[in-house]
């Protein structure tokens, strides 16, 4: 019986293993890839305390701090895929892939998200070559650069924000003609004199030549065919969430993100924690995903030596 199962290599997972050995709780940590998101990222400059790092780098620095603490108080079990969660009330079990069930007084669940693909001809070939998932991974990248955001939710347009601090054109492709973002953010994107707005507009190919060079889109409402001259493109259709594994064992929202309470990560179940872009936080990124795990760990340590 551990006192605490953690769940997901990322960052969020990361920092909680460090802090539950560091406390000498008997912990094990289920890691199926170290990273997370960032794993292709090119190039990570928001990483606090580095100033550039590759994604690559960045999950074996991950991966080396955990293994630093590794021993009697942290059980590292990799390459693990966790595909049950039970909950009870003494006890929480988590199934693993190779069939073995692991038991402990509590779980941290940082298992993360992954990131909506865009599925049209093009995509996987220029991904990580112009075509990218993370702005604030990969948007200094494309200085004085045209470029095309594809998402009309929040996401979207405060990637268009971040990136007309430093792109020559910003252009945000929404496939309706209503956006799903909130009217304050719509109304500083549109005021800008960089930044072009097209609705009804569906991508239908990415171009390129070893690199990105345009993306062919469709208007859906008269259904004219055009290509955006862009070098780069910012993918921000949505995060699918990693709690399929998770059975209905915990309350998770209307996009399948566990729910969390802020102030200290615990989720529906008393013994269940969650930290990360597993859960229904407002903002998602690695230094997010690392302190919302160590406020849970915290939480997690004073719940066990209350009992």
């Amino acid at each position: 019986m551990y006192d605490l199962i953690i769940v997901g290599g990322g960052p969020a997972g990361a920092a909680a293993a460090v802090y539950a050995a560091r406390k000498r709780l008997k912990s094990a940590i289920v890691v199926e890839e170290w990273g997370g998101q960032s794993n292709i990222s090119l190039d990570v400059q928001n990483w606090i305390g580095t100033r550039s790092i590759s994604g690559a780098d960045l999950a074996k620095n991950l991966k080396a701090h955990v293994e630093g603490y590794k021993g009697e108080s942290l059980e590292i079990i990799s390459p693990m895929r966790a595909v049950s969660l039970a909950p009870a009330d003494e006890k929480v079990s988590v199934g693993l892939k190779d069939g073995r069930s692991l038991e402990a007084r509590t779980v941290l669940v940082t298992s993360g998200a992954r990131r909506r693909k865009l599925e049209v001809p093009g995509a996987a070939e220029y991904d990580q070559k112009g075509l990218t998932y993370c702005a604030s991974c990969d948007g200094p990248l494309f200085a004085d650069k045209d470029v095309a955001v594809i998402g009309g939710g929040n996401a979207g347009f405060e990637t268009a924000l971040q990136l007309l601090a430093y792109c020559k054109s910003v252009t945000l492709l929404n496939r309706t003609d209503t956006f799903r973002a909130d009217e304050i953010t719509i109304a500083a994107v549109k005021s800008h004199p960089n930044m072009k707005i097209l609705t009804n507009a569906e991508p239908t190919e990415v171009l390129g030549d070893k690199f990105v060079t345009g993306l062919k889109w469709k208007n859906t409402a008269t259904g004219e065919i055009a290509t955006l001259p862009v070098e780069g493109i910012f993918v921000e259709i949505g995060l699918l969430p990693n709690t399929e594994w998770i059975n209905g064992a915990l309350e998770l929202n209307a996009i399948h993100q566990i729910k969390a309470d802020p102030a200290t990560q615990r989720t529906s179940h008393p013994r269940v924690w969650a930290a990360g872009d597993v859960t229904d936080g407002h903002y998602h990124q690695n230094n997010i995903a690392a302190g919302d795990a160590v406020k849970a760990l915290e939480d997690i340590y004073m719940e066990l030596r209350k009992n």
